[in-house]
């Protein structure tokens, strides 16, 4: 193969929400098998350089995002059947903003680097088979073997940290992505990759993008804060934030505590904000008067909001006590982990302490 064709095929997949045509047709005969990436792609600021986007239009771009994210981002729980019709609607009013308010050739090259970021999924779309007169048999082909990632990768994803199939079902995972990699690189012909060489442009590596999440959702307002007045995400603009949903009363959140604790003690200092966002599960945990007294004798001294209503949690589509959620000085989500920190040998603590050191250092 050649050396575009081998990047290709080399691609990693790293969004985690499924991409579409210019026309907002659907462009493959095998929906759930082709990712869409456009919107963890539109959200990258290395992305904002390659089209070289104004600040202008990035700013622009930026509120519908804020606008887009609210329904994008609580998508993720949903099955992928309910999930794909969601997104497509979401890409279809990105590349509407894009039609307005930029230019063909950099309507273009998003067309290529979403093809990149789809990885060697965009052989399954009908325009891209269109183009590099991909025949019918090798289409198929290519599905059964996505379908055989796919389903590895779904069994890998329902195991939880300290899971013993972990290491046999990353095995399986790692070869059902091999043989699809090789499929394709044994599948195209020469004038083939020619073709894929010419619909692609310059290379694009997707793996280097760093921030691919939606922006974080307002705090929705509510009645009753703990260690502090009212707190918005646009006033914390400038500082990382750390917001975690717990239930007082959930023995999972208690294990979680002393490391909030220490979070509260040695990150605050740096311009870290830590939130703690307390969500009821019993009937105890809607007494406002009994969620104050628990913080003040577990020594909570952070900021937290009481989400009696469940607001919050629903505006954050999420879905277990704990949870914590790290989130950048521009207010994009960058990382979040649900359960304890430590679990099962866990040391998800410290993987979120390397990414806010990082995020510190970023302008």
């Amino acid at each position: 193969m050649t050396a575009s064709s081998r990047f290709l095929v080399a691609i990693l997949f790293v969004f985690g929400v499924q991409g579409d045509l210019i026309s907002g047709e659907t462009p493959d005969a095998f929906p759930h098998l082709v990712p869409q990436r456009l919107l963890g792609l539109v959200h990258a600021p290395e992305v904002h350089q390659e089209l070289k986007l104004s600040a202008e239009q990035v700013e622009d771009l930026e509120k519908l995002l804020r606008e887009l994210d609210l329904k994008w981002f609580p998508s993720r729980n949903l099955s992928p059947q309910e999930q794909h019709p969601v997104v497509h609607d979401l890409e279809r009013k990105v590349w509407e903003w894009f039609g307005k308010s930029t230019s063909e050739s950099q309507r273009q090259r998003l067309q290529q680097l979403e093809y990149y970021a789809q990885g060697t999924r965009l052989l399954l779309r009908r325009d891209v088979a269109s183009k590099i007169k991909l025949f019918t048999s090798q289409q198929q082909k290519l599905a059964e073997l996505a379908r055989v990632t796919d389903e590895a990768q779904i069994a890998l994803g329902r195991t939880l940290a300290g899971d013993p199939q972990i290491k046999s079902l990353q095995a399986k995972v790692d070869k059902a992505a091999k043989s699809e990699r090789d499929g394709i690189a044994k599948m195209l012909r020469p004038e083939q990759q020619q073709q894929l060489r010419s619909l692609l442009g310059d290379p694009f590596d997707p793996t280097r993008l760093r921030r691919i999440y939606a922006l974080a959702p307002e705090f929705v307002p509510v009645q009753h804060w703990i260690n502090s007045g009212p707190l918005t995400m646009q006033e914390l603009r400038g500082k990382v934030v750390l917001v975690h949903f717990y239930a007082f009363q959930c023995h999972n959140c208690h294990a979680n505590f002393p490391i909030y604790q220490r979070w509260q003690k040695e990150l605050t200092g740096k311009g870290v904000v830590l939130i703690g966002i307390q969500t009821p599960e019993t009937k105890r945990e809607r007494d406002t008067d009994a969620v104050t007294n628990a913080a003040r004798e577990r020594e909570l001294t952070f900021p937290i909001l009481i989400d009696l209503n469940s607001a919050n949690w629903d505006a954050w589509g999420n879905t277990m006590w704990p949870c914590v959620y790290l989130v950048d000085k521009q207010g994009y989500i960058r990382m979040w982990w649900a359960g304890e920190l430590n679990w099962k040998g866990a040391t998800a603590d410290k993987t979120i302490e390397a990414a806010v050191e990082a995020l510190l250092k970023e302008e």
